[in-house]
């Protein structure tokens, strides 16, 4: 077994080949979801240090750390003792104050975490872990007049889907550049990665899907809309939108990540009303002061 580390993660593939092989037993860290965090990392290398663990051409383990002291991880359900590996070296390598979120079902991350004396937190905000099948999906809705859905075309729509992502939640990583680059990162697909333009022209909402040929499981990563095009139904008919485009990709599944405490509801309303329920929820575990 060998161990590589990284100023950054960069070796995402890597990282997406234990993704896909863990993902039926856990249902947690999709491939898509590992490609758009590691689009928010772009130009961060020296913040995000990453190991991976692997055993000839196979992932075993990785670890990726934010500069903030929070930890991605995800390890072999079938090799559990590398827990402990990752958890050494992310609490050497932070030098601070160390969290992490795993997911319920990741029994034998939370059975090592909870042996080394990390807390479980009590409250805060936790995901929703949410997924659908493609079968009897709900009918596209109507828009109202003049608004389209479509897939993006060039320049143009890479950029006004990035300025309506930093609208919808108001934050200044999700650049022109930084979205262009992710659209050549795999498994990107430009049929599953729609956007809702207004009649003058500007990308209002969008819906991003990732879609995991293996395990026949699509992903929404992230959804969202512009404030001026809110109450309008667009978010909602860009996610069915997408959930066509899973399903007639050969996609069994769809899931996708809400916020599942009160503090942000309206995302997880707007997927069990498409027939989204949850089958499991994160916990975000801090390391023991030294």
């Amino acid at each position: 077994m060998r161990r590589r580390e990284h100023a950054g993660p960069v070796a995402l593939r890597a990282m997406q080949d234990l993704a896909v092989r863990s993902f039926p037993a856990t249902g947690y860290r999709h491939i898509g979801d590992l490609t758009w965090n590691w689009c928010l990392a772009l130009d961060r290398a020296g913040e995000c240090p990453t190991a991976i663990w692997t055993e000839g051409d196979t992932t075993l383990a990785w670890g990726w750390l934010d500069v903030s002291g929070e930890l991605m991880l995800q390890v072999d359900p079938d090799r559990p003792e590398l827990a402990d590996e990752v958890l050494d070296w992310a609490e050497r390598t932070a030098g601070g104050p160390l969290s992490t979120e795993v997911a319920e079902t990741e029994q034998h991350l939370v059975a090592a975490l909870e042996r080394r004396g990390y807390t479980r937190a009590a409250d805060g905000p936790f995901m929703m872990c949410l997924r659908r099948p493609l079968v009897d999906l709900p009918e596209a809705p109507h828009l109202p007049d003049g608004y389209t859905i479509r897939a993006q075309r060039g320049h143009a729509d890479v950029a006004g889907r990035a300025a309506a992502h930093r609208a919808a939640f108001g934050s200044p990583r999700v650049t022109a550049g930084r979205h262009a680059r992710m659209r050549d990162a795999w498994p990107y697909r430009p049929e599953m990665d729609l956007v809702v333009v207004s009649p003058a022209g500007e990308v209002a909402a969008y819906c991003q899907g990732w879609y995991d040929e293996v395990n026949r499981v699509g992903e929404f990563e992230p959804v969202g809309t512009h404030p001026r095009h809110r109450r309008l139904g667009l978010g909602r008919a860009a996610c069915i939108a997408v959930l066509h485009a899973f399903a007639a990709g050969g996609g069994e599944r769809a899931v996708v990540y809400a916020r599942g405490d009160d503090g942000y509801p309206v995302p997880l309303r707007l997927y069990t009303s498409m027939g989204f329920g949850a089958y499991t929820r994160t916990r975000t575990y801090t390391a023991p002061k030294p």
